[in-house]
């Protein structure tokens, strides 16, 4: 049975003599390291997640987010189903401060503007009347 003789531990320096200098990468600069890409659909979930938040109630589908991003600089469309009657001048102006406010804050990126579709409009009404009929059936 053959065993490899134990490793020597290397030389100890002398007292008052300094140890040899170890080998240091050179330092890179960050701009050259490389970056951090968040792509389109991530900045879109964050979009959609944050104007749920900003609608706290809502009937009707979740909120729709589509977004282009160049450099960093996001330019958001969020698409909502809203109730009415309602003031939707202000909600729409609270989803445009919460979804700006989220993408800044997570993806660290400029939203200078974030475009809101209303696609429909659910009125008590006939949601009521709605679902009457449809009990009737």
């Amino acid at each position: 049975m053959n065993t490899p003789p134990p490793a020597t531990p290397p030389p100890a320096t002398p007292p008052g003599v300094p140890p040899p200098p170890r080998a240091v990468a050179p330092r890179v600069a960050a701009a050259d390291r490389g970056a951090t890409r968040i792509a389109d659909r991530v900045v879109a979930k964050i979009a959609a997640q944050a104007a749920r938040e900003a609608l706290a109630t809502t009937s009707g589908a979740p909120p729709h987010a589509t977004v282009t991003v160049h450099h960093d600089i996001a330019r958001v469309r969020v698409s909502l189903e809203l109730d009415y009657p309602s003031d939707l001048a202000a909600q729409c102006a609270a989803v445009r401060r919460q979804v700006a406010l989220r993408i800044e804050e997570c993806a660290s990126m400029s939203v200078p503007e974030v475009d809101v579709d209303i696609e429909h409009l659910h009125s008590a009404h006939t949601r009521t009347h709605a679902g009457r009929d449809r009990r009737l059936r």
